[in-house]
């Protein structure tokens, strides 16, 4: 199905065009294969990032393109419609980049150049293997001896764990709760720096995720971002962004579910007639289609209020919850539509239903999104 969409520019235009060429010959035509193989694909977000798809958000004097983020977004969208895991690996770049481009020193910031263009691939270290909901109450910490900091503890669940060239570390320098929280930028090669196995995961198979061990690693002290303290306030502001880039993700996978169903509904045909004519999958589909429109209308909503400075995190909160919840919803009927056939491999249904699930988990699970929901209207 075509989006019709509303877009700022022409240059707007140009880059969608540019995100939908590149996702149907390098992204479509892989998909299956690497994520049957469990194979990152790396030269495939260096495609991206020459092409100036991974730094769409940032500023031109870093290298990046400036675009408002209801158009990054809906990049993100097309990518996911073609694999998740190269949509989702965009979005959690563009988040890695995000401490250094908005609190970074100009020193720092002169990474950003190599790190936008795709040359040198982010994770980000919040998450620990006691405490992902709650990254206030993380162990993980950092002392200060002589011109580097030495960081000890376990991050859980990093995306790109063991394939990343740069690691945001948030990790505790000072007292209990968020005022003791900062934020490290370490190479790769950072001694005692150590990523675990890849975990087995439900979907996404293309996209490593481990766990991360911090064994004494040095991270020199003009690494550190933001000055002591400011660490969990940077990880909040960056995270209701990457909320929003999930939100579209999940848009982008479900229009890629419904899509197939129609198809597979256009052309399977039962008792004489497609099966899409029978007014129950008819129903069923036309009420599919108008959830991924109404996720679609909200994350861009959100997106636009982020473009004009005004506040923004409740809206991206309720973005990120409900496009995922329709990704869930989604993806699932439309292994219900192809029925015997959506439960093999020989169709993507199967794979994008088990894909939907962990939008609903990162970027902050959809219970502690209403939680921040319930919260502010606590308040009023």
């Amino acid at each position: 199905m075509t989006v019709d969409r509303i877009l700022p520019t022409d240059e707007a235009h140009d880059l969608l065009d540019l995100a939908t060429e590149l996702a149907d010959r390098e992204l479509a035509p892989r998909a299956a294969g690497f994520e049957e193989r469990a194979e990152f694909p790396r030269e495939v977000l260096r495609t991206l990032g020459r092409a100036g798809l991974l730094g769409l958000p940032y500023a031109e004097e870093y290298g990046g393109a400036a675009q408002p983020y209801e158009v990054y977004l809906q990049v993100l969208e097309i990518l996911a419609s073609r694999w998740l895991a190269v949509a989702e690996a965009v979005s959690v770049h563009t988040l890695s980049c995000y401490p250094v481009a908005q609190f970074g020193t100009d020193a720092q910031r002169k990474l950003l150049p190599d790190m936008i263009g795709g040359e040198l691939l982010g994770a980000y270290c919040l998450s620990e293997p006691q405490g992902g909901s709650d990254a206030a109450a993380m162990t993980t910490k950092a002392v200060r001896d002589g011109d580097s900091y030495v960081v000890s503890g376990t991050k859980a669940w990093i995306t790109h764990a063991r394939v990343a060239d740069f690691y945001n570390i948030f990790c505790r320098t000072g007292g209990p709760g968020p005022k003791g929280i900062s934020c490290l930028l370490a190479d790769r090669n950072t001694p005692g720096l150590h990523p675990q196995a890849a975990e087995r995961t439900m979907g996404l198979h293309a996209s490593p995720v481990a766990q991360i061990a911090f064994d004494d690693a040095r991270v020199p002290a003009d690494r550190l971002i933001g000055g002591e303290g400011m660490g969990f306030t940077i990880a909040m502001s960056a995270l209701d962004s990457g909320r929003l880039g999930i939100a579209a993700c999940a848009v982008g996978l479900a229009q890629a579910a419904l899509d197939y169903a129609v198809g597979y509904a256009k052309q399977r045909r039962q008792f004489g007639q497609a099966i899409i004519d029978f007014q129950g999958l008819g129903f069923n589909l036309a009420d599919l289609a108008t959830q991924i429109s109404a996720a679609r209308a909200l994350t861009l909503s959100a997106a636009r209020l982020r473009d004009a400075g005004r506040p923004y995190s409740i809206e991206a909160a309720k973005a990120k919850l409900f496009a995922t919840d329709v990704a869930m919803r989604v993806t699932t009927d439309a292994v219900q539509v192809l029925g015997g056939a959506g439960y093999v491999a020989d169709h993507p249904v199967e794979r994008y239903m088990r894909e939907a699930k962990v939008l609903q988990i990162v970027e902050g699970t959809n219970q502690i999104q209403r939680l921040v929901i319930s919260r502010a209207l606590a308040k009023g």
